[in-house]
């Protein structure tokens, strides 16, 4: 007789294994259903957390390379690739060892196998053994994540040309590096190679990168990667790729006209795809739009008792949107009282360097949607403490609304603004106003006085500058 759970998850990402948490936790009798042999999805083990292990890596290289100038005489370091991929090999493993035990310790049943809806409440799992095991779900929750992006002028082979995963394992660092895609993923591991010495290059096809942010972030963020000699293409279209000697040679139309670039090796990252085969959604009422599995404001699909969240939803692909979905999903199922998420209050997270990040809207949609609106941009360089670490980089913008002075949105760019970003998020979500944030009293010397300086600006009364 097939064992009956309150909810079934299949996937087990950052989606799939919160949402695991949360229904242990409201005491739901739960299982998580993962392919992989590992828990913790793409951004544990393919995604953000290795990259940003990479990232960390790399970033301590170049501060290495300029420690002179803070008075340590370092004679002749050296960059060991091997022993950085070890590194990201243990935070990965440290993580996802952390998931095993918060199953465990919530009380989670787990089953390694695919898993797909085969009927009505119920979830057959294909074990890794060849057998098959049916649960009874009473619901069951979608989350199983996405996958990178192909396209065919960019064949991946992983040996000239990788995507965002096969890169990961790259056993050497390549003398140049062309990057197609000038996203977070592109952005991130373009940042990357330069730091550790190969020649970059990003081509995009859109006219800016990081093209979802703010325009005066966009340009910001290409100044800075001129001023690190990361070389870019913008409005590129790739035609065609191709071996070239011992690398690859990429043909594109540019605004300026046809161009051909060669390099070691190119990544592709162009992006990702719903990962919905082998789910059982052809079991179910549920119509795919777009390769996307649709949902109500409380995750919810078409089908009777089947809820879906993350990669596979037309939401943004984001390991915290994920996240907040699954902890929706699951406290709708327990019979809390929940509201659906406000997706404009989506934090974006861009750990290139210098890093980028926003929340709320940029000033192009706040314009869109009929607000009024001022702004005002504070840069780094006036910021004691960036000076302190030669940090000076990057700037912070504000939209806000003129009426009733609320914060719409705030843009960063510049040293860790991804960890500054969380002073935003808060204020968006408590409508403040930039006045609030100018009278909140920031601590000196550090690098948040750009928010309060920002805003200052936005009311247009900047003190220090």
């Amino acid at each position: 007789m097939a064992e009956t759970f309150d909810v079934v998850i299949i996937g087990s990402g950052p989606g799939g294994y919160v949402a695991a948490i949360r229904a242990g936790q409201l005491g739901l009798k739960t299982a998580i259903v993962e392919r992989d042999n590992r828990l913790g999805g793409t951004c544990l083990l393919r995604g953000c957390i290795p990259t940003k292990a990479l990232l960390w890596t790399a970033e301590l290289w170049s501060h290495v390379l300029h420690a002179a100038e803070f008075g340590i005489d370092l004679k002749n370091p050296v960059m060991n690739w091997a022993q950085a991929m070890q590194h990201k090999t243990k935070v990965v493993t440290k993580g996802a060892n952390a998931v095993d035990y918060l199953m465990k310790k919530n009380k989670v049943q787990v089953f390694k196998g695919q898993g797909r809806i085969s009927g009505k409440g119920k979830v057959e799992v294909a074990l890794a053994t060849g057998e098959k095991q049916v649960l009874e779900a009473k619901k069951t929750i979608l989350a199983s994540g996405s996958m990178c992006k192909s396209i065919p002028a960019l064949p991946v082979d992983d040996k000239l040309i990788f995507d965002s995963d096969s890169i990961l394992e790259l056993p050497a660092i390549p003398e140049s590096i062309i990057v197609v895609g000038a996203g977070a993923v592109g952005c991130e591991f373009a940042s990357i190679f330069a730091h550790v010495g190969a020649k970059t290059t990003i081509l995009e096809f859109l006219p800016h990168l990081l093209p979802i942010e703010d325009e005066d972030a966009s340009k910001e963020i290409e100044k800075q990667f001129r001023r690190r000699k990361i070389d870019y293409e913008l409005s590129a279209r790739v035609e065609k790729v191709e071996p070239a000697g011992k690398g690859i040679r990429v043909s594109m139309q540019t605004p300026a006209g046809p161009k051909t670039l060669e390099a070691s090796i190119l990544l592709s990252a162009v992006g990702r795809a719903p990962v919905t085969d082998g789910i059982g959604v052809e079991n179910t009422n549920i119509k795919l739009d777009k390769g996307f599995i649709p949902t109500d404001g409380l995750m919810r699909t078409t089908e009777p008792g089947v809820y879906a969240i993350g990669d596979v939803v037309p939401t943004p692909m984001l390991a915290h949107v994920a996240s907040a979905e699954g902890i929706l999903a699951v406290e709708h199922i327990a019979g809390k009282e929940v509201v659906p998420i406000n997706y404009d209050l989506t934090p974006n997270a861009t750990y290139c360097y210098p890093e980028v990040a926003s929340v709320g809207l940029t000033e192009k949609k706040a314009r869109e949607r009929g607000y009024d609106v001022k702004t005002g941009i504070f840069p780094f360089s006036a910021i004691t403490k960036a000076a302190i670490s030669e940090e000076g980089l990057g700037m912070c913008k504000v939209v806000a609304e003129k009426k009733y002075d609320e914060v719409l949105g705030v843009h960063l760019v510049g040293p860790h603004a991804t960890e500054l970003l969380a002073e935003a998020c808060v204020a968006l979500r408590l409508e403040t106003t930039t006045e609030e944030i100018a009278r909140t009293m920031h601590a000196h010397p550090t690098l948040s006085e750009i928010m309060h300086e920002t805003a200052e600006i936005t009311l247009g009364h900047p003190i220090h500058i």
